[in-house]
């Protein structure tokens, strides 16, 4: 129990990288037609537009590894006091962000892209804290 008042920003953190991506791969889930129809549009011109199906099974995939492991990542942290599975939730929450980062800058969506900056340095935060 010494080490949960030391971890909370972790755990925060955590729960927020199981909130942001757990539930956009389940919305992706749910509503795979309005996301494919959406992203087709989005991009529409670029080399991405013939891949939107692969690509979004891709980060479908990667955010429900990523939230679900994060979730499993808190209770390792919490029990063990080892971070390393929060370190790799985290590591691949930054990955995710940075595909998702770079779609936005290839369909020239800058406010998009500028919304995932404020993700990205909260996960980096979050590394930051686990690996200091």
């Amino acid at each position: 129990m010494d080490h949960l008042i030391p971890n909370i920003p972790v755990y925060l953190i955590l729960v927020f990288t199981i909130i942001t991506f757990l539930q956009s791969g389940l919305d992706k889930m749910m509503n795979w037609s309005g996301n494919y129809e959406w992203l087709t549009g989005h991009f529409k011109g670029t080399f991405m537009g013939g891949m939107v199906s692969l690509l979004l099974g891709i980060i479908l995939l990667l955010e429900i590894i990523t939230g679900l492991l994060a979730l499993i990542a808190i209770f390792t942290l919490y029990m063990n006091d080892n971070p390393s599975l929060a370190l790799w939730a985290l590591v691949l929450a930054a990955v995710t962000l940075l595909m998702l980062l770079f779609g936005q800058r290839v369909a020239n969506d800058y406010a998009g892209a500028f919304t995932i900056v404020g993700y990205f340095i909260v996960i980096i935060f979050g590394i930051f804290l686990v690996t200091a």
